[in-house]
């Protein structure tokens, strides 16, 4: 297997600096407006998670408010961060993976800034009618069909660029990253149409509706999300500390497997509800199966970032997404865990299941694609980011918040479901030990929120080309410095 992006000898080096130079300013424009627009989102999901988070702690903050009401708050939040953030970094970060591995300038990146406007637009209609109370009832599919067409039409331009820059390549194999994001690229339109055509147009009942539900949110979290993060991490390690991935056989079964039995562990979600036995038992099969592409996975990252561990205490890039993949790690086992019969009973109804989504959410996806836009950004600007300083204070709000966030969550969850299954206990002491870990949840993500100011403010200087003009990328420290 290759390495990342094409070896080239000695006297061939300037002419390779050059066309990554070329390309990298043909992707500027496209690749800009998907950062940009999905920052925007990012900082729009944090103040509406903030307000969240106040209405648990004083439920009766802004009910006068429709729009602003838990119950809709709630699923615009989660469109935001989904649709808005996670979604617009991944498709902007690969396009510019696949423009640079498969060595192709992105031609008419019109057409793309277009798929990114329709999309955008798509998900403020979105957003809108569910804030209005216009949506339905299943997981990551509240948006109606009106605003849900004009979002998959800007997928189908972004999603159909990258088919193009694929048939176009340069070299022969595929890198392991392109597997992944020209999978995820596919992956999101077959989800996301097929879902839609069976609620929206087919108009499925009763336990068809929650069954498809399962299988389309499981499917974008892991078939879609997942692999965009995947592919990130598969490319920005071996290219942050120059070696090689550590084992191309391992790359390839953590692919295949991931590929087999991904799709199917939604099904898992159902336990306990009006559906055939077997369809869960499905689900729980396919989450134990998880166990083969996840050690691969992890042993095959991890062991490429151990040849090159020092790199850790200097590069933010591979900070961050070296906390993203640990976090992959744990949310995966969490997520074995938790699909057993056993313990889904204890823990269904509880907090549980949104600690292990934000997570993999933002744990692991929302750190590998920051990771991957401190490596990108200096490359389309231009100039390096201002400040080591900026970039640590982001990465200790998002780290220890998202963190001890997401561990919140999940010890809520369990202290909650373990009270529901006490005969002796009342409804009413369950319901108190979960607001007990409220103020702490809060405190959380306000940790957050601060990291994604210091962001926010590094990014816009970047954008106003405030940085560093010096070739020297900005590092917590120099190699070779001492480690703290």
């Amino acid at each position: 297997m290759p390495r990342p992006e094409w070896s080239a000898s000695p006297q061939d080096e300037k002419g390779v600096l050059t066309e990554r130079a070329r390309i990298d300013k043909a992707a500027s424009g496209p690749v800009l407006v998907f950062f940009s627009t999905a920052v925007a989102w990012l900082i729009l999901s944090t103040i509406l998670g903030l307000v969240i988070s106040i209405k648990h702690n004083a439920p009766s903050f802004l009910a006068d408010l429709a729009p602003l009401t838990y119950g809709r708050l709630v699923p615009a939040c989660r469109l935001c961060l989904t649709y808005g953030w996670a979604s617009l970094a991944g498709m902007g970060v690969g396009i510019w993976i696949l423009s640079r591995l498969c060595r192709v300038p992105l031609r008419l990146p019109g057409v793309l800034i277009f798929g990114a406007i329709l999309w955008n637009l798509g998900l403020v209609l979105g957003v809108g009618a569910v804030l209005s109370g216009k949506m339905s009832t299943l997981d990551s599919l509240e948006m109606p069909i009106g605003p849900s067409v004009v979002l998959f039409s800007g997928y189908l331009i972004i999603g159909g660029w990258g088919a193009v820059l694929y048939r176009s390549r340069i070299g022969g194999a595929a890198y392991v990253s392109v597997w992944y994001i020209l999978g995820a690229f596919f992956w999101f339109s077959w989800y996301f149409g097929v879902s839609q055509f069976l609620t929206s147009i087919c108009d499925v009942q009763g336990v068809m509706q929650n069954v498809v539900g399962a299988w389309y949110h499981q499917g974008v979290s892991l078939l879609w999300l997942g692999a965009l993060g995947l592919g990130t991490a598969y490319y920005l390690i071996p290219k942050v500390i120059n070696r090689p991935i550590y084992s191309s056989n391992l790359a390839s079964v953590g692919f295949w497997t991931f590929v087999a039995f991904a799709g199917l562990t939604g099904l898992a979600r159902l336990s306990g509800g009006p559906v055939p036995a077997w369809i869960v038992s499905v689900g729980i099969a396919a989450n134990l199966l998880m166990l083969v592409p996840l050690a691969t996975v992890l042993t095959n990252l991890l062991s490429t970032i151990r040849s090159g561990a020092g790199a850790v205490y200097f590069s933010p890039t591979l900070r961050f997404t070296t906390f993203g993949v640990v976090s992959f790690g744990v949310s995966g086992v969490i997520a074995l865990m938790s699909s057993l019969r056993s313990v889904d009973s204890a823990v269904h109804f509880t907090q549980f299941a949104p600690g292990q989504e934000h997570l993999f959410l933002y744990c692991f996806y929302s750190m590998v694609m920051f990771g991957a836009i401190y490596y990108i950004m200096p490359r389309l600007v231009g100039c390096e980011w201002l400040s080591s300083s900026l970039i640590r204070l982001h990465f200790y709000g998002a780290a220890y918040g998202g963190g001890f966030f997401s561990g919140l969550l999940l010890l809520a969850g369990v202290a909650t479901g373990l009270s529901l299954r006490d005969p002796e206990a009342s409804f009413l002491q369950a319901v108190q030990i979960s607001q007990s870990y409220y103020l702490g949840q809060t405190f959380a993500v306000c940790m957050i929120a601060v990291g994604h100011l210091f962001f926010l403010l590094h990014f816009l200087l970047m954008l106003l080309r405030i940085g560093q003009p010096g070739a020297d990328p900005t590092l917590f420290s120099n190699p070779g410095e001492e480690k703290h």
